[in-house]
């Protein structure tokens, strides 16, 4: 290389591969002395970037080589390397990340509660993380806690950003205080002296092998410092990335600046930009690296994309610019309906490029979601994409069992999160997880429904309780949970403690972790990860806020487990690669995809500095938060430069429509339209559609033999029999009954079989006391799965309701001589062949010795109108049962009394009720009453008969009409051969529990 004037400073275009040209050079100036090669120094931004020029010298070793020293410099927040001999002697260690992150969120709360806020962990670490960054930007810039207290910024400064900047000053003030008991710096600060201790050495006496400094684009002043020595070295040189050569001056002026316009920050090369004139080095004194990656690519592309990010009041000169120096051809952009049909595309098209020999691609995106998904579908050709940013740990298997066991703490064994850690696959693997899995399953059946009590022993109360129905489910899960749950004693105990710590709750979390899942669930990279990160948070928890709940253990585990990212070993596939934009830096491929061309994605979202306002950072000179939207642009500029770049974007997210990225915007402008590809949005419509015309399913009408058919339906089925065939079908014979969730809140039907509860154990136990109704509904509204909503919107209602019934009852008790004799009474009687059962709500006794059947309803009664179409004969067939003597008429409480006997009056004062010859004969219903205890009028609670008055069936025709209707279904359906045929009459079949079973969406409507 000749020798360059003055600092020899050089750029690497866009349109060539950054590490491949770099080492092209390297080798080309001092490979042909293995051992001067080997002496040579190369200092790189991060370690990322050192895996890139790694992997470039192996592509271009024809035989062995001995690489030279690559040494990480840093990044903000990341140490140098440790290759810097004898430097650090003399430099205080570095505080650990976590120790200070714990240490400032303790100084924030307790200065918020100085001043009367109260702030919790989480929220506290949170705002320590910000605070921690925004300190980094201070030290970097030499800004000390002082320079901070001196700043004057006058009375305009709005009250909430005053409070802060004081609140930060207050900090960082006390901050050095805690560093000296540790002896300890800040990391930019050990970062700062070990660079300027080389930078010094190196410029007292320059070392005597070559020094290169490529690829750093950080303008923080130490850097710059060493990189202002390098560029001066006798052998060193600074190699940077994409700078701009080709733009006219007053473009390049425009980027910095002036008394009249303030700097473009939001422009690519502002930070290059700013990094030269720290380095003291004009543009003008910047020399193209003249060697190359070994592909053939035209400096146009450059132009291009010089010309495309023009500052806004220069664009102007696109109208009259050359058609070659607005030509972008090699990038086409494919537009997508939604992010599914974007991932998919973009798999697409990484696909394609292996059916070239050695091509190579890759996806650059910075929308994690996005490569998540593309990821996925490439797994569907058994192709694991290199995926170099890595996913969070708290995506990951242990991470996602970590967060359920402490949720299962914090929500004392709610049924959700109880199961999501017993059902999680880290739990109990191995020959033992299919016995596991047999009880978890069992009890998942069990906790169907409300939520029960809290803690364990809440969990026991459910199992032991229940009706006829729930009690061999709760059975049999009682026998395994019976021997697990003492796997959870001290763990439950741990979370009970009212003066429990952070590191007390670590502790039994990590405990139960490893009772549960074993010594495994700390393998592989991210159960090792998460075993590092247990092992400093026990540690260092002390170091913390005071001031801990239970309330912030989930949110404060969220966040640090999702800090740490968990980045596959290698073994990827080695021509397919998935970067975040600073993974891409320094890498290139073959064809390059950048993906998610949408504002908030690419650009960034740029938010507020939480501590400093915008004013507060120009007066310190501190970066603007725009300044990302330039970082992104300049990554976007250099990803342009593959020889082949396809751009996506889809128009709408999961919530609304996306608006095109301003940097795409730019492209179309510039170019008068990129080259559209329409073949990639219809392959990934078309990959997964149905071959052929859809061929929709019939509707369903089974035909089992008529020995197979039941000969037992209660009367609550038989308008499903009649209305929905089907339905009855797959409950009676397929034994498919629909399942409540979990943990669910209580619904209807729930609500009106606690109301039949409450009025049945009032009649039964308390013998209808007015006084002790209402308090069996407190109880039931106390009860631990009713949710406060429900309590409060229900509780007056249904206690105006119930004291309607308490009432009613002992006003026609009084006036009627209406006695209730029994309540919740099973019965069946045999009629058409068919054992016909029910359940009565209430039967009273008329003082005429007649009985009334009554069915309680928490919500409307059915219709006359039903009534006559042949439905809704739940009364009258309950009727038919009690006629034939199939209920018990013992009275409710009462020990056997014969029929014919009137029974002893329940509690009621001043009864008239005395035994009459009117009740001695044969059981005859003359009363059919449904009370519902909805809103009427003003008040709640109504009585009203479906027949009888002006409906069209009277009451003493209503149980013949009943045992008719009854006869002929019976008939048609359970003793004959008529087919179950779905939804025969969907007018009277509301219930959608088996629609999706008969596949209902594919033949309702397009059938007679």
């Amino acid at each position: 290389m000749p020798e360059a004037r003055g600092p020899k400073v050089f750029s690497i275009p866009v349109y060539r591969s950054f590490a491949d040209a770099l080492v092209t050079g390297i080798l080309a100036q001092h490979g042909k002395d293995r051992m001067a090669l080997a002496r040579g120094m190369i200092l790189l931004p991060n370690n990322r970037a050192i895996r890139a020029v790694t992997d470039a010298f192996v592509r271009r070793a024809e035989s062995g080589l001995l690489l030279p020293r690559i040494v990480a410099i840093g990044d903000a927040g990341e140490a140098p390397g440790v290759a810097l001999d004898g430097i650090d002697s003399d430099v205080p260690p570095a505080v650990d990340p976590l120790t200070r992150r714990m240490i400032l969120a303790r100084l924030v709360q307790q200065e918020r509660s100085l001043i009367g806020q109260r702030v919790g962990t989480a929220e506290a670490v949170r705002l320590a993380t910000e605070l921690g960054s925004t300190l980094d930007e201070l030290i970097a810039e030499d800004r000390t806690p002082a320079d901070l207290c001196e700043l004057s910024v006058g009375p305009d400064l709005a009250g909430h950003w005053q409070k802060s900047l004081d609140l930060f000053a207050t900090v960082i003030t006390r901050w050095p205080e805690e560093l000296a008991k540790l002896d300890r710096i800040d990391l930019p600060e050990r970062r700062n002296r070990l660079l300027r201790g080389l930078a010094s050495r190196w410029r007292d006496t320059p070392p005597d092998h070559f020094v290169i400094a490529a690829g750093v684009t950080s303008a923080a002043k130490a850097i710059a410092d060493l990189l202002a020595v390098v560029a001066r070295l006798p052998d060193g040189s600074v190699v940077l990335p994409g700078l701009d050569l080709a733009s006219p001056d007053a473009e390049w002026d425009a980027i910095a600046g002036d008394e009249n316009r303030a700097a473009i920050e939001t422009h690519p090369q502002h930070h290059l930009r700013l990094l030269l004139d720290r380095i003291r080095v004009t543009r003008a004194e910047v020399v193209r690296w003249r060697w190359g990656d070994g592909k053939p690519r035209k400096a146009v592309r450059g132009r291009a994309v010089s010309n495309a990010f023009a500052p806004a009041r220069f664009t102007s000169k696109w109208i009259d610019l050359p058609a070659p120096q607005r030509s972008l051809k090699g990038v086409r952009l494919a537009t997508f309906a939604a992010p599914a049909d974007e991932a998919q595309g973009i798999a697409i098209a990484l696909r394609e490029a292996l059916e070239t020999p050695e091509r190579t691609a890759a996806l650059i995106t910075p929308d994690r979601g996005l490569a998540g998904r593309v990821g996925a579908h490439l797994r569907r050709w058994g192709i694991e994409a290199d995926d170099s940013a890595g996913q969070p740990l708290a995506a990951m298997p242990v991470g996602v069992l970590i967060q359920a066991i402490a949720a299962l703490g914090v929500e004392r064994f709610a049924p959700t999160a109880l199961l999501a850690v017993l059902k999680h696959p880290l739990v109990r693997s191995g020959e033992a997880r299919l016995p596991w899995l047999d009880g978890v399953r069992r009890l998942d059946l069990a906790l169907r429904g409300p939520r029960p009590a809290p803690g364990l022993a809440g969990l026991a109360a459910w199992l032991r309780s229940g009706n006829d129905r729930e009690r061999p489910v709760r059975d049999r899960a009682t026998i395994w949970w019976t021997e697990t749950a003492p796997l959870f004693a001290d763990f439950e105990a741990a979370f009970a403690c009212p003066r429990a710590s952070f590191g007390d709750l670590l502790a039994a979390i990590r405990t139960l972790l490893e009772m549960l899942g074993g010594e495994g669930v700390w393998a592989g990279p991210a159960g090792r990860c998460a075993a590092d990160l247990f092992a400093d948070l026990e540690a260092r928890h002390d170091l913390g806020p005071a001031d801990f709940s239970r309330d912030d253990l989930l949110p404060l585990l969220r966040q640090l487990l999702g800090e740490k990212a968990i980045r596959p070993p290698q073994g990827g596939h080695p021509r397919i690669s998935i970067y975040g934009l600073i993974e891409a830096r320094l890498q290139q491929a073959d064809l390059l995809v950048l993906g998610g061309l949408n504002e908030g994605s690419w650009p960034p979202a740029t938010g507020a500095d939480p501590w400093l306002s915008p004013r507060v950072r120009r007066e310190l000179e501190l970066a603007d938060p725009e300044r990302r939207v330039g970082l992104a642009a300049h990554d976007l500029a250099v990803a342009l430069g593959a020889g082949e770049v396809l751009l996506t974007r889809a128009i709408r997210d999961a919530r609304s429509a996306t608006i095109a990225s301003r940097f795409l915007l730019r492209l179309e402008a510039m170019t008068g339209g990129l080259d559209k590809d329409e073949r990639l949005p219809a392959l990934a419509t078309a990959i997964d559609a149905n071959p052929g015309a859809p061929q929709p399913a019939h509707r369903p009408a089974p035909s089992p033999p008529v020995a197979d058919r039941p000969r037992r339906i209660s009367v609550t089925e038989v308008d499903r029999l009649k209305a929905d065939p089907y339905a009855f079908y797959a409950r009676a014979m397929l034994r498919l009954s629909p399942l409540d969730a979990v943990d669910a809140d209580p619904g209807p039907a729930w609500r009106g079989s606690a109301v039949h509860a409450v009025l049945d154990a009032w009649m039964r136990e308390d013998k209808l006391h007015p006084d002790k109704l209402l308090p069996r509904i407190a109880a039931l509204l106390n009860e631990p799965g009713v949710h406060p909503i429900v309590r409060t919107l229900w509780e007056p209602r249904l206690v105006e309701a119930c004291q309607w019934v308490a009432d009613r009852i002992a006003t026609q008790r009084i006036e009627e001589r209406r006695e209730p004799i029994v309540s919740e009474v099973k019965g069946k009687a045999n009629i058409a062949g068919i054992d016909l059962s029910g359940i009565a709500d209430r039967i009273d006794r008329l003082d005429d010795g007649s009985l009334a059947v009554i069915d309680y309803k928490t919500g409307s009664a059915p219709s006359g109108k039903s009534v006559a179409a042949g439905y809704s004969m739940q009364l009258g067939l309950l009727a038919a049962i009690a006629e034939r003597g199939g209920f018990d008429l013992k009275p409710s409480g009462q020990g056997a009394v014969p029929d014919q006997v009137r029974p002893e009056p329940m509690w009621v004062e001043d009864s008239p009720a005395t035994p009459t010859s009117a009740n001695i004969g044969r059981p005859r219903v003359s009363e059919f009453e449904y009370w519902s205890l909805t809103k009427n009028g003003d008040s709640f609670g109504k009585a009203s008969s479906p027949v009888g008055g002006r409906a069209p069936i009277a009451k003493e025709d209503f149980v013949a009409h009943a045992i008719a209707i009854f006869t002929k279904a019976a008939e048609n359906w359970l003793t004959g051969e008529a087919p179950f045929k779905a939804k025969l009459h969907p007018e009277y079949a509301p219930y959608e529990d088996y629609d999706q079973l008969m596949r209902r969406d594919e033949w309702y409507g397009r059938e007679d």
